[in-house]
């Protein structure tokens, strides 16, 4: 049946679809929404056609919907706005829930646009229906079901729940869910709705949201300064934006106090792998002499610097960061400011110079910095060759400035949290979840919106585990290298106290394959190099030329967890104060 034949309350009805979903997208627009991911399918019609002629959106599309929630992921992440996601009904929409989970701990704003049958269609053996109404539970900020398409409904309250929705993601960030019932058909004629829309006339002439929440002014007084600079102390940098690092390091100086960097801060610190030397008894003693931690953003790698402040009986604990959610697993926080980390370190730097003062313990902690030194040469002593250890230890000396850093959640972020003095640059992770799924979506959505040359290091399951998303990376207009640590399987494992007689078939589940196939498959340049110095000329190389390269490390079967056994034992016992 052609558009034309169908009767004229049908055509009206693909007509009033089409209406919405440009409504919606205007406002998202508006809001700040300039990316749009797509994933085919029918009922996502209205909202699909509204995004391709809405000239403001950029458009991105994936066939898989969990690679492109992840795609959506890496885009917020690197560009600090809320994307947008379409996909169509059914199982589609199950699968953004990784996605979504992750934006619901680490912020990231997600706007889902998820199609749905209309109400009676629903759990009756219609095709592709499945309950989609709140189906992410608490994992979002908000969600709106929004109804079939009619006009007895005014335009204003279909624009204004939209806004009501983006503010609560605007203050708490995190994804919102707007599940939209269209009845077929989904296809037909533009008609005139100029009667229609005469509630929102004033909106259709500007340029602004139809409703405009102010933002609340944010003060920085803080109790307890002054009692907290007159004490020994610690700072943490913890996830962060790029370029916040800096200020932090500032107030650092001007306190005196050591400072423990996360690989995820994108810089380091001249107290860099404290992973390993915390594992020293004289070490940890100087540590604890510390009575208070300030810590600027969660989700810390090092298990052994959460159980230092876990353990340590601290006169203060404060944690810094911009989201609205908890981050303290110790729950030994004093102190939880919500507030941005560069502006709140750079106040409390200001008042401390302006006021003539540094930390009465200026310096106290700087003989770990010798500890640092020795434990980077005792593991340099130890891993000559190719291996994860010196990878991890070299690997971040490669990267070029200017040149963004995406981090896998396999074993090797730890050997960099260990090994590596990570450069000052654009540093992005999934460490909300700490999933391994949707790593190469991510990633080429940071990518996307960095619009620079990138590292990816990631682990072989984890590549594995989003092999589709490759596809993502066959045109890229930046330099782009994923390289992958195959260990052959799980590796992360040797490291916990599992079961041995289990350890190989249902912990590390080895696979026996390589990625030189994956590689040609999606078109993908590919290397294997057979030593490190032929790995470092690979990715230097690799990092000037345009395209996507694969360069897999192939390192034996347990021979990580023998090495770092060997190194925790001899680092345990040695001399480093």
């Amino acid at each position: 049946m052609t558009v034309a034949t169908l009767p004229q309350g049908l055509e009206s009805r693909a007509a009033l679809n089409q209406l919405w979903a440009s409504l919606m997208l205007e406002e998202l627009f508006r809001l700040g929404v300039k990316h749009i991911c797509i994933a085919p399918g029918s009922r996502s019609t209205p909202l699909t056609l509204a995004a391709a002629r809405h000239g403001g959106l950029t458009v991105h599309t994936h066939f898989d919907e969990r690679g492109l929630g992840f795609l959506a992921l890496g885009l917020a992440k690197a560009s600090d706005q809320p994307v947008a996601v379409v996909v169509t009904s059914g199982t589609a929409v199950a699968n953004l829930l990784p996605a979504v989970a992750e934006s619901g701990l680490t912020g990231e704003k997600l706007v889902l646009l998820t199609s749905d049958r209309p109400t009676e269609l629903i759990q009756c053996g219609a095709n592709q229906a499945i309950r989609q109404h709140g189906i992410f539970s608490t994992h979002v900020t908000a969600f709106e079901d929004i109804p079939s398409p009619t006009m007895s409904i005014s335009p204003a309250w279909l624009l204004s729940t939209v806004d009501k929705a983006m503010q609560q993601q605007a203050v708490r960030g995190g994804a919102v869910h707007f599940n939209c019932h269209y009845p077929e058909p989904l296809y037909g004629c533009d008609q005139d709705f100029s009667d229609y829309l005469q509630p929102v006339a004033r909106w259709q002439s500007s340029s602004l949201p139809l409703t405009v929440y102010p933002s609340p002014m944010a003060g920085c007084a803080v109790p307890a300064w002054q009692d907290c600079v007159s004490r020994k102390g610690v700072l943490v940098a913890g996830r962060m934006a790029p370029g916040e690092l800096a200020q932090v390091k500032v107030l650092a100086e001007v306190l005196g106090w050591p400072l423990l960097v996360d690989p995820q801060a994108g810089g380091t610190s001249d107290w860099f792998g404290f992973d390993v030397w915390m594992q020293n008894a004289a070490c940890r003693a100087k540590l604890a002499e510390a009575e208070v931690v300030l810590q600027f953003g969660g989700r810390l790698v090092s298990k052994r610097l959460g159980q230092f402040i876990a353990s340590n009986p601290l006169q203060h604990y404060w944690l810094v960061d911009p989201l609205d959610v908890p981050l303290d697993p110790s729950f030994r926080c004093t102190l939880r400011l919500q507030a941005g980390i560069a502006q709140f370190a750079a106040a409390m730097a200001s008042e401390l110079m302006q006021a003539g003062q540094c930390g009465e313990y200026h310096g106290w902690a700087d003989s770990l910095k010798a500890a640092a030194l020795r434990c980077q040469q005792l593991a340099s002593d130890k891993n000559g060759g190719l291996n994860e250890l010196g990878l991890a230890a070299d690997m971040m000396d490669w990267v070029p400035q200017n040149t963004t850093v995406f981090l896998g959640n396999s074993l090797i972020v730890r050997l960099l949290d260990m090994f590596a003095q990570m450069p000052e640059t654009a540093t992005f992770a999934n460490r909300g979840a700490s999933g391994i799924d949707g790593l190469i979506a991510t990633a080429a959505g940071v990518q996307r919106a960095q619009l620079a040359p990138m590292l990816c290091v990631l682990g072989d399951t984890s590549l594995l585990y989003d092999l589709n998303s490759l596809a993502l990376l066959r045109q890229q207009d930046f330099p782009l290298v994923v390289l992958v640590t195959n260990n052959d399987g799980g590796a992360i494992f040797d490291m916990l106290p599992v079961p041995e007689q289990e350890k190989a078939q249902f912990y590390r589940m080895p696979h026996g394959l390589d990625f030189s196939h994956a590689a040609a498959m999606f078109g993908l340049d590919y290397v294997c190099p057979a030593t490190l110095q032929d790995a470092q000329q690979a990715c230097e190389q690799a990092l000037v030329n345009s395209g996507t390269t694969v360069i897999e490390i192939q390192t034996p079967a347990g021979d990580s967890g023998s090495r770092l056994q060997a190194l925790f034992a001899e680092v345990r016992d040695a001399a480093l104060l």
